[in-house]
């Protein structure tokens, strides 16, 4: 599913900086520091990009049926 637009707890907007999340994991970088490179200190925060896992082309395969 899309990754939501704000923190679930607190209300922060995050929605704006999975992009750049994504791109930092993907580049090879501990998803430690590219939390902490994103500013995101709050615990609540940073368990909304940890714990978040796409399913986007996996719906849309029942979708496209």
């Amino acid at each position: 599913m899309e990754f939501p637009v704000r923190c679930f707890t607190c209300g922060k907007v995050l929605g704006h900086l999975w992009d750049k999340y994504k791109e930092g994991v993907a580049s090879g970088t501990d998803p430690q520091e590219v939390l902490n490179e994103l500013g995101l200190e709050r615990y609540c925060c940073r368990r909304m990009f940890v714990g978040h896992v796409e399913l986007n082309e996996e719906v849309l395969s029942y979708i496209r049926e």
